[in-house]
């Protein structure tokens, strides 16, 4: 009999993962699935994205190792991106670090500083990768929950001093999935003196920075005085760009996180080809017109799922940002019954939020991910459901 490590016995199978296997097995079945559940854009790459690919990939000086630390190029068009967006100023040399995707970045963070017994802060609902990877590494997450009483931002003021001075990290996300929630500047500053006070870092992720609504812009933690010292902050093209597939992301910081961080990922990985980083810059640099047109997209299908969710009788949130709606369950359900009747009863895919931690029960995340004619079908399944 072979046996994994005892580290996979910490963690549940990926949700993500068992949802695709539950979408193919009801394909096989004959069934015609629709699937809410995944945040992964319909909308395609833009075209000069794919051409300036297309283009490196055809020199063969782009065939060999790439930089383990990204093409100077790249990392100068992040700082870029960085300064115009965010007013931001960093030095690509060592403030910047490419990454396999934000996923693959956040993944292994943790192992860059957290020891056996540490804690690590975590929002509650969030991103399970957060949590399973402080446990890899022999960490002990401390969960903060984010509930609506407190517009879904974690309470700084109510984490356990003891907790908080054995904690090497503090993960966050705003925008937030699966909540949708925004923070300010305001709530930022607070943060970042809680790091400072609490001598421990803030990996902020920020994937979904780009998609926002209703005018809403938003923010960097990096924007704050003092921030770069104590921050981390993990940017991805997947949304903004359409390039889940393509991954590929980066980190931002200061020197000393980066360094640190950028020892442990050149021995983890060869870097990202090279005719992926030419793609990306031309994304970074000419390509921020794509990303306004997608909010365009995902903000008229968001009007039609609250529209749809009203009329069923089910709350949710308006997002100003994020590709989700987050919704309460309706009276009588738990978030994984409810999402079973919808899968049983309409083949309609959506995400207990349950799934993203304790404080996730009692609501479901619904992604605008799926083009419009399937997603209209999907709303004319729901609306059949008897409640």
């Amino acid at each position: 009999m072979i046996k994994p490590a005892k580290r996979l016995e910490k963690i549940p199978p990926y949700i993500f993962a068992r949802i695709d296997k539950l979408i193919e097995t009801r394909k096989q079945q004959g069934r015609d699935i629709i699937s809410l559940g995944v945040g992964d854009p319909d909308l395609p790459t833009p075209q000069p994205i794919i051409d300036e690919l297309c283009r490196a990939a055809g020199d063969p000086e782009n065939h060999r190792y790439p930089s383990y630390y990204g093409m100077k190029k790249f990392r100068e068009s992040i700082a870029k991106f960085m300064a115009k967006k965010f007013k931001v100023e960093l030095d690509p040399d060592r403030n910047v670090l490419p990454v396999i995707g934000s996923k693959d970045g956040l993944a292994h963070f943790a192992w860059a500083f957290i020891n056996e017994g540490d804690r690590a802060i975590i929002p509650d609902p969030g991103y399970i990768v957060y949590g399973t990877s402080t446990l890899f590494c022999g960490g002990i997450p401390v969960y903060a929950p984010l509930l609506e009483e407190n517009d879904f931002l974690v309470d700084i003021d109510s984490i356990d001093v003891d907790d908080a001075k054995a904690s090497k990290l503090m993960f966050l996300n705003y925008p937030n999935n699966p909540t949708t929630a925004v923070a300010d500047l305001k709530y930022f500053r607070k943060v970042v003196e809680f790091a400072y006070d609490n001598d421990l870092i803030i990996c902020h992720d920020a994937a979904y920075s780009e998609i926002t609504y209703d005018g809403y812009l938003a923010s960097s933690i990096l924007e704050v005085d003092g921030a770069l010292d104590r921050c981390v902050e993990f940017h991805s093209l997947s949304k903004s760009f359409n390039m889940t597939g393509w991954r590929i992301g980066f980190a931002v910081g200061g020197d000393e996180i980066i360094n640190h961080f950028s020892n442990l990922k050149t021995n983890i990985d060869s870097g990202i080809f090279n005719a992926i980083q030419y793609a990306a810059i031309k994304a970074l640099d000419d390509m921020n017109y794509e990303t306004v047109n997608n909010c365009k997209v995902y903000e008229s299908r968001r009007n039609r799922v609250l529209g749809s969710l009203a009329k069923l009788g089910i709350s949710a949130k308006r997002p100003l940002a994020t590709m989700y709606i987050w919704a309460k369950t309706p009276p009588g359900y738990t978030s994984e019954s409810f999402c079973k009747k919808c899968i049983s009863e309409a083949d309609v895919i959506l995400t207990p939020g349950s799934a993203f931690g304790k404080y996730g029960e009692g609501y479901i995340r619904i992604s605008l991910t799926i083009d419009d004619v399937r997603l209209d079908e999907a709303l004319y399944r729901l609306s059949k459901l008897k409640l």
